[in-house]
């Protein structure tokens, strides 16, 4: 009963294609390949990797396009007096990434990294912040409208997290590129930072050293944050629920420090990695 209730919770809502001939779980057969949604984990699976996770893609764009409307709104509505408290915060949170970008790419700051920073950080702070929903309130509804599965935490699908981090990594090797130039890019993989007759090595450990910043922007985001949902669905499956209150919240209130500071890393790395392929000290 625990394993299947964790299950249900690990369990994104699945969009796609089932084979012809294959058998559901109510018992029916499908006469021909259909795109469909999954009813159990096992039709997830058995969807295979071009499977749409549809709770993943709709809660990431909602979030993104709260914050694009929020931004928005006070951007028209900013005022040149004493701020009122929103545009206060907003202000606050453009400043700070700001200053975080200054410090990587001197005074004058850059164009897109800047802009790029700022929605990272919101983003996935938002993303984040779902965590903090109770953890049957959105898939309890969701149920009532037919939905059997629903994650409502972006961060925790693992898709989600490479697809921001493999967003970053094409940034920093187009930057790379056109800030040092095709050769000057490879020179600086195949000679540094040992000899060039050492340049198997370097190819090494500059390549695992650049495949490693992808790697680990989306799995350092993904591992916290799922970590603290399988906490939060360990308490709701193995608490009775009146009780439930006495370790959610506590482990809530420590839980919003981890979600702000996985949205200040990802920023703040990917500051740092844009920071490298600008640099042409090498």
């Amino acid at each position: 009963m625990v394993g299947d209730y964790i299950r249900h919770h690990l369990q994104n809502l699945c969009f796609g294609e089932l084979p012809a001939g294959y058998e559901r779980a109510d018992g029916s057969v499908l006469s021909q390949a259909s795109w469909t949604l999954a009813h159990s984990s096992e039709e997830a699976r058995d969807m295979g990797f071009w499977s749409l996770h549809l709770d993943t893609l709709g809660i990431s764009l909602l979030l993104g396009g709260l914050f694009l409307w929020l931004f928005r709104r006070v951007a028209i509505v900013a005022t040149a007096g004493v701020p009122g408290g929103l545009q206060n915060l907003v202000e606050m949170t453009v400043e700070f990434v700001e200053e975080n970008v200054r410090g990587a790419f001197g005074e004058q700051g850059h164009p897109l990294v800047a802009p790029l920073a700022l929605t990272i950080f919101c983003w996935v702070l938002l993303m984040n912040l779902m965590d903090l929903v109770p953890i049957d309130w959105l898939p309890g509804v969701a149920g009532l409208f037919g939905i059997h599965y629903l994650k409502v935490v972006p961060t925790t699908d693992v898709n989600a997290t490479f697809g921001l981090s493999l967003s970053v990594f094409a940034l920093i090797l187009f930057y790379s590129v056109r800030i040092k130039g095709l050769g000057g890019f490879l020179r600086e993989l195949a000679f540094h930072p040992f000899p060039p007759w050492l340049m198997p090595v370097n190819l090494f450990l500059e390549g695992i050293n650049l495949v490693a910043k992808p790697v680990s922007l989306a799995l350092r985001l993904f591992g916290n944050l799922y970590a603290g949902e399988m906490v939060f669905i360990l308490i709701a499956a193995l608490i009775p629920f009146w009780a439930q209150w006495l370790l959610s919240l506590p482990w809530a209130i420590f839980h919003i420090l981890i979600v702000v500071l996985q949205a200040f890393i990802f920023m703040i790395l990917t500051i740092v990695y844009l920071g490298q392929a600008h640099d042409t000290g090498h």
